[in-house]
């Protein structure tokens, strides 16, 4: 694996190509690298090089000085198949704590973490993450390789509601809806589902602008281009993982609630129930 780095500039200007790309301001490109923290994150990429899977999840927690503590690990028994479904407070230092824990425990080769394809260029997870990508010959490749990992003995991440947790009219923080398809697969592959509370915020800007974004009905993700800087800005923080008891593909299968009530009722467990932990934590950093 070569040593990533980030060149927004040249990202830009060929994405846009030809003169229109060549027109670009450099003053906006500046502007542009400052804001996601260019410099900082190719520190971080420079200095974890070339570690790879939970190896460099353990790289990007050093570097910036986090910490992580785990609870609830004994709801995960030994030997068996999961769906880990967690919410996304973050949008990056979520899912790179995840990995660092249960890469940890079962190995890079026994997990893979389904995440939007655009993901698939961040090369030092590559070889734990599994692209979801809807579209053409790439769409049925994806779903072929979802299917295959399912069937596998490999334990399976993601965060249902595939979008980063968004600020609610009550004033709460929480995750959008989640959507079905998590509980068709957990069904049809015969695994027990372990929900997940991460406990994390973003900072208030964030959740701002991806108001004011929907507020003036704005459907391109503006906000998206604060999560690198919110990596940056998390420097010294801890952060709490709660792993709840398993629930039973079988009482999934008994239901007589539909796939969207079964993904909604997880999606309140975790608010209501895991976000309060009161097990044994064990420290992971």
């Amino acid at each position: 694996m070569e040593l990533l780095k980030i060149d927004l500039n040249r990202i830009l200007r060929s994405r846009i190509g030809g003169w229109k790309g060549k027109l670009i301001p450099g003053f906006l490109i500046s502007g542009l690298e400052r804001l996601i923290h260019q410099k900082e994150l190719n520190e971080i990429l420079s200095t974890t090089y070339p570690a790879e899977g939970s190896d460099f999840s353990d790289g990007v927690y050093r570097y910036l000085d986090l910490g992580i503590s785990a609870y609830g690990m004994e709801n995960i028994e030994e030997g068996k198949r999961y769906v880990f479904a967690s919410n996304h407070p973050l949008g990056g230092l979520d899912g790179i704590g995840l990995i660092k824990i249960l890469g940890r425990r079962y190995g890079d080769d026994n997990v893979r973490f389904l995440v939007n394809d655009m993901l698939m260029n961040v090369e030092p997870l590559r070889k734990v993450f599994l692209p979801v990508n809807k579209y053409g010959s790439q769409g049925r490749d994806a779903a072929k390789a979802i299917s295959e990992a399912y069937a596998s003995d490999r334990q399976i991440l993601m965060f249902p509601a595939g979008l980063v947790s968004r600020l609610h009219p009550d004033g709460g923080i929480r995750d959008l809806e989640w959507q079905k398809s998590f509980i068709a697969k957990a069904i049809e592959s015969g695994r027990d589902i372990i929900p997940v509370y991460f406990e994390g915020l973003n900072r208030r800007r964030f959740y701002r602008l991806a108001r004011l974004r929907r507020r003036l009905g704005i459907k391109v993700n503006l906000e998206q281009a604060l999560l690198p800087s919110e990596v940056c800005a998390a420097r010294g923080k801890s952060f709490k993982v709660t792993f709840g008891k398993p629930v039973p593909v079988e009482s999934l299968k008994e239901s007589d609630k539909s796939y969207s009530e079964l993904a909604r009722n997880l999606h309140d467990y975790i608010y209501e129930k895991l976000a309060i932990h009161d097990g044994k934590s064990t420290k992971t950093d």
